[in-house]
Order: structure tokens, then C-alpha cells, then sequence
């Protein structure tokens, strides 16, 4: 999902720097034109080295989207410490680290938007994905905290929380929990994503936005 955010961006007339862990993201980034950077979200180091490329390039970062890996999974009661607070590394933190870089340099400029890859089960918490559930609701929290703090600098956050995309290898069973009857694909997450990031969009923050197919029943 994160690199086809990344194509839709550069589709869109974005300049595109990337981070990733495997070493796909410099190739995708240079590949669009931009650059990438092999590392972690969860170094401090290697996120500021994605800011500082961004500016050196360019000077200025509007958009930042942020999207996780995969947390620990398992009985709820069987998860350790040390699990839970992997999961939060990986969901939540993975989100405040990098918020904390290009903030001020948003600040600077005018403005810029901020969009987090959550879930669907972020509030109708699933066992299939007890960290995950668990990190992304405090997520939105930070997520409602933040725009309210930086809305009048004309900083937006918003997450999309997607349900079954084609990023995960496909099952029936899952597919027939959905009332469209499919899963979604990793273009249609990129379509929202190229929507929150660009001006059409000015006027939206502080929201989670549901792109699961009907999965979750909330009103």
C-alpha cells in the first residue's frame, strides 16, 4: 500500500522520497524520479535522513504519509510486554516519530498534510489483530489531538483505514465478510490518499476514513 501511495503521489505531481527497510523503496524511489533511503521507521536517525534528502532536493515536505509494517499477532493474553510495546513501536510510534521531524518545517512553509495508513479494526477491534487494534485506536487519538493543535497552521492528519486489500494474499472466507463481496485493491487506497494529500481536500482533517467495503458496521 505504501509504494502505491508512492506512485499515485508521483502520478499526481508529487516528488517522492521513500523510506524502507527491504531496500525496494530506493529503487521505487529513484524509479519515479525521487530518491530512497534504506532503514526503519522506528530510527530516529534514518527517518531524519529521509527529511534531510527531501529538503536538500527540494526544501520543503508537503505531504507525509506513513505506512507500517506488521506487528506482533497472537492469543490476546499470550501477547508479552515486550510484544505489546513492539506493536506500538511499529503502529503508533511509527507515526509520532516522524510527525515530530517535518512539523516545524510544515510550520515554516504554510502548511502540509499528514496521512496515516491505519485500520479498519482500529474501532471494532478484531483478535485476528490484537496489537494492531489496540496501538491504532490510541492512533486516532493522537491523530484528533494533533489536527486540533496544528489546524490553524494549515497542518492536516487523517488516516485511512483500510479493510481486506490485495496486498494480503486473498480468501473467500474473508471476501464474503465484505458486503461488496471483494477485497479492495492497493490502487483504491492510493486513490484516497492522492485524495487527502491533495487540495481538494483542504478542508478535512482530524478524520478517520473507512475504505474496507462495507466491512465495519459503525455510523
Amino acid at each position: 500500500m505504501g509504494a502505491a501511495a508512492a506512485r499515485k503521489l508521483a502520478e499526481d505531481g508529487f516528488a517522492v522520497g521513500i523510506l524502507s527497510s527491504s531496500g525496494k523503496g530506493e529503487a521505487l524511489g529513484a524509479a519515479l524520479g525521487g530518491f530512497g533511503v534504506t532503514g526503519s521507521n522506528q530510527s530516529v536517525a534514518d527517518l531524519q535522513a529521509l527529511v534531510d534528502g527531501a529538503m536538500a532536493r527540494w526544501g520543503r515536505v508537503d505531504v507525509l504519509v506513513n505506512s507500517a509494517g506488521h506487528g506482533p499477532r497472537g492469543a490476546l493474553l499470550d501477547i508479552t510486554d515486550e510484544d505489546w510495546m513492539r506493536g506500538q513501536e511499529v503502529y503508533f510510534l511509527n507515526v509520532v516519530r516522524p510527525t515530530r521531524l517535518v512539523t516545524p518545517i510544515m510550520q515554516a512553509q504554510g502548511g502540509g498534510a499528514i496521512i496515516n495508513i491505519s485500520t479498519a479494526w482500529a474501532f471494532e477491534p478484531s483478535a485476528m489483530f490484537p496489537t494492531s487494534a489496540v496501538a491504532r485506536a490510541g492512533l486516532a487519538a493522537f491523530t484528533k489531538i494533533y489536527a486540533d493543535t496544528y489546524a490553524a497552521a494549515n497542518i492536516r492528519m487523517n488516516n485511512v483505514l483500510p479493510g481486506w486489500i490485495d496486498s494480503l494474499p486473498g480468501t473467500e472466507e474473508r471476501a464474503a465478510m465484505v458486503p461488496m463481496r471483494r477485497y479492495g485493491t492497493m490502487a483504491e487506497i492510493a486513490a484516497v490518499v492522492g485524495f487527502l494529500a491533495s487540495d481538494g481536500a483542504g478542508y478535512i482533517t482530524g478524520q478517520n476514513l473507512r475504505v474496507d467495503g462495507g466491512l465495519t458496521r459503525s455510523v
